[in-house]
């Protein structure tokens, strides 16, 4: 009695982003940490989502040359430079922005009644903080 061997089907590797659900949140944060900023950015220049102004302390506005407006076109070419550098060196972009966001954290704590905003922007600076560690093993690497 002779058998013939069994003909073995190829098994094709998922790509990680539907399989690794740390890739996943790596993509989530990228792609959060890459827009946000760009956009928030941008609305420096119009104002449309809120009166950029307003968030900025009085004392750092007696420190910057120009209006508190004029400090935002500032803040908004420094966002959307932020988004961009997170969309191609995560690593280093995360922690940019996380640093970005400890000193907007700290010009809030010195306006009154922004302290919910300010511990918003805790929860986003932590989550800067792990985009930079998750792109640490995920970036620069292939994922099949």
């Amino acid at each position: 009695m002779s058998s013939t061997p069994a003909t073995a089907t190829p098994v094709t590797a998922r790509p990680a982003i539907t399989t690794d659900p740390g890739y996943q949140a790596f993509w989530i944060l990228r792609a959060g940490f890459t827009v946000a900023p760009v956009l928030f950015g941008l609305d420096k220049f119009a104002n449309l989502l809120v009166d950029w102004p307003g968030y900025l302390a009085p004392w750092i506005n007696d420190v910057v040359p120009g209006s508190a407006q004029d400090a935002m076109y500032a803040v908004g070419v420094i966002e959307i430079i932020a988004g961009l550098i997170v969309a191609v060196a995560p690593r280093f972009g995360g922690w940019l922005v996380a640093g970005w966001l400890a000193g907007i954290i700290v010009n809030l704590l010195t306006i009154p009644d922004h302290y919910d905003i300010a511990l918003r922007d805790f929860g986003l600076l932590l989550g800067a903080v792990a985009l930079a560690r998750l792109a640490k093993r995920y970036h620069g690497t292939k994922q099949h």
